[in-house]
C-alpha cells in the first residue's frame, strides 16, 4: 500500500530555524520544504513561463559573475547547464511551491536556487544537499534578491507572452475579416437597444468587430514597452546593497544579449523595486481586450439565437451536442468559453490592481498574486483568441433566408427612406407598416411614392452602408 507520508531516511539540512529532514532524492532543500509545509493555497504551482524567465535570470547572473571574477567558471557553467537541463525538462517538475505565498517570492526563488544548486552540484561530482560545490545562495543567488529578481522574471514572462498573444488577436482579426468580405452583400436588420434599427450588412457588423480587434492588436503590441526596464542589480530595496557596481551595471546588459528582448534597467531603482503600476497598465489593456472577446461572443449568441423561435441569422458550427435531456440540441458553447475566459481576465485586472496597491514602502509583498493573475490572463486570452477563431470563426455561416424575411418585415427599412422621402412621410409609412403588417415596400408601391428601380436602389446593400446619401 502506498503512502502519502514524506521519506524521512533522507538528508538532513539546516538553516537559521533548525534542522530539517528532506527526502533523498529531491532536487530541492530546506527552503523550499519550509514552503511546501507552510503554503497550500491555491494547489497550483508557478506559472510556467516564469519558471522559464527566472532560469533566464540566474544565467545572466551567473554569466555576469563570472565574467568579472566573482564567480569560479567552473561553477558557473554547472549553474548554466543546470538551468538549461530545468528549462529542458518537464516544467515544473521539482519547483514545486505554491504559486500563492508569503514573501514576496523568496520562496519560489530559493526553489529555483536549490533545484540549479543540486543539479550543478552533482554535475561537478557532489551530492545533493551537500551544497560544497555550488552553493544556492552563495553562487546561485550570488549579487540577487529575490526583490530584484522575481520582478525582472516577471516581465521577462509576461514580454514572452504578449508576443505570443499578439499574433493570436491578428489571426482571429483575419478570420472576421474574411467573413467581412464574405457577406458584404447580405442586408439584414441592425438593432439598437435590442430592437430592429436601421438596415445594415452582415459585412459591415464583421467589420466593426474585426476593427475592435484590431485595437486590441495594436495596444498588445505597444504595451510590451512599459515591461522593458526591469530592477535587476537593484537587490533588496533599489539600492543595490551588497552587489558590486560592475555586476549592477553590467548584468541587465548579459540578460538582454541572452533573451534577445529590449531590456533596460531602470534609472531609478528604488522605483522599479516597490511600484508595480507598469504591470496595472498591461494588465489594462488585456481587460480592454477581454471587454471587446465578451462583447463579440454575446452579439454571436444573440444573432445565432433559436435558431426557429431567436434571431436565427447566424448559423455557428455545431461542435458538440448541447443537452443531456434535450435531444438535437446545439449550443453556442465555444462563444460561452470565450466568454467566461474574458471574465476571468476582467476579475484578474482587478487583482493585479489590489495586488499592486498593496506594496508598502520599499516593497510589494503581493507580487505573486500579481504575477499569477497576469500570466494566467495572458495565457487564457491567447487560448481563447485561438479556440474562438478555430473553434467558430472560421466554421460559421449566415442564413441569408432569415435575414431578407427580417428586412422585408421590419418597418424599420423605412429608415433608408428618409433622404429620399423626409421624416414626416417615412414614419407615416413606418406607422402603417407596424399598424397593418405590410411591408414598407408594399405600402411605398401602393402609394407611388418611389418607382420600383429607386426602392430596390434605396434598399441595396451599397446604399445602405454608403457614408450618408447622395
Amino acid at each position: 500500500m502506498s503512502s502519502d507520508k514524506p521519506d524521512l531516511s533522507g538528508r538532513v539540512e539546516t538553516d537559521l530555524l533548525g534542522e530539517k529532514r528532506i527526502p533523498a532524492d529531491a532536487l530541492w532543500g530546506i527552503h523550499t520544504a519550509r514552503a511546501l509545509e507552510n503554503f497550500t493555497v491555491s494547489g497550483r504551482p508557478v506559472h510556467t513561463e516564469l519558471i522559464r524567465a527566472m532560469l533566464d535570470v540566474k544565467r545572466a547572473c551567473a554569466a555576469t559573475n563570472r565574467d568579472l571574477g566573482y564567480l569560479d567558471p567552473a561553477v558557473a557553467a554547472a549553474i548554466q547547464a543546470a538551468c538549461d537541463d530545468l528549462g529542458a525538462g518537464t516544467l515544473p517538475g521539482p519547483i514545486a511551491v505554491d504559486s500563492l505565498q508569503g514573501g514576496a517570492g523568496t520562496s519560489f526563488n530559493m526553489n529555483i536556487n536549490e533545484v540549479v544548486a543540486n543539479l550543478a552540484e552533482e554535475r561537478l561530482g557532489g551530492r545533493r544537499g551537500d551544497y560544497r560545490r555550488v552553493d544556492p545562495i552563495g553562487h546561485v543567488n550570488l549579487h540577487q534578491s529575490t526583490n530584484d529578481t522575481f520582478p525582472t522574471a516577471l516581465k521577462i514572462a509576461a514580454i514572452r507572452l504578449l508576443r505570443r498573444l499578439e499574433p493570436a488577436i491578428a489571426t482571429l482579426q483575419s478570420a472576421f475579416q474574411d467573413k467581412e468580405r464574405a457577406f458584404a452583400d447580405i442586408v439584414k436588420i441592425g438593432r439598437t437597444q435590442l430592437q430592429d434599427a436601421c438596415p445594415i450588412t452582415v459585412g459591415a457588423e464583421f467589420s466593426a468587430w474585426a476593427e475592435a480587434l484590431s485595437r486590441d492588436r495594436w495596444r498588445v503590441f505597444k504595451c510590451e514597452e512599459r515591461l522593458r526596464v526591469v530592477n535587476l542589480g537593484g537587490t533588496a530595496i533599489g539600492t543595490g546593497m551588497a552587489a558590486p557596481q560592475r555586476y549592477i551595471f553590467q548584468v541587465v546588459e548579459t540578460l538582454r544579449a541572452m533573451t534577445g528582448l529590449g531590456l533596460a534597467r531602470a534609472e531609478n531603482l528604488v522605483d522599479a523595486t516597490q511600484n508595480a503600476d507598469s504591470f496595472v497598465e498591461v494588465s489594462g489593456i488585456l481587460k480592454a481586450h477581454a471587454v471587446n472577446l465578451f462583447k463579440i461572443s454575446s452579439d454571436l449568441r444573440l444573432l445565432s439565437s433559436g435558431p426557429k423561435t431567436g434571431f436565427g441569422e447566424i448559423r455557428l458550427p455545431p461542435v458538440q451536442a448541447g443537452s443531456s435531456i434535450m435531444p438535437g440540441k446545439i449550443n453556442p458553447v465555444i462563444c460561452e468559453a470565450v466568454g467566461q475566459a474574458a471574465l476571468q481576465v476582467m476579475g484578474n485586472d482587478t487583482v493585479v490592481g489590489l495586488a499592486a496597491q498593496s506594496g508598502q514602502l520599499e516593497l510589494n509583498a503581493f507580487l505573486p498574486l500579481l504575477a499569477q493573475a497576469l500570466l494566467d490572463s495572458l495565457s487564457q486570452l491567447e487560448a481563447a483568441c485561438t479556440m474562438f477563431r478555430c473553434r467558430c470563426i472560421e466554421g460559421l455561416s449566415v442564413d441569408n433566408a432569415q435575414c431578407q424575411r427580417h428586412v422585408a418585415e421590419s418597418w424599420a427599412v423605412v429608415v433608408a427612406l428618409v433622404g429620399r422621402l423626409g421624416y414626416d412621410t417615412a414614419s407615416a409609412i413606418g406607422h402603417e407598416a407596424r399598424e397593418t403588417g405590410k411591408s414598407v415596400t408594399q405600402i411605398v408601391s401602393e402609394r407611388g411614392l418611389l418607382d420600383p428601380t429607386t426602392l430596390e436602389q434605396l434598399l441595396s446593400a451599397d446604399a445602405m452602408t454608403a457614408l450618408g446619401h447622395r
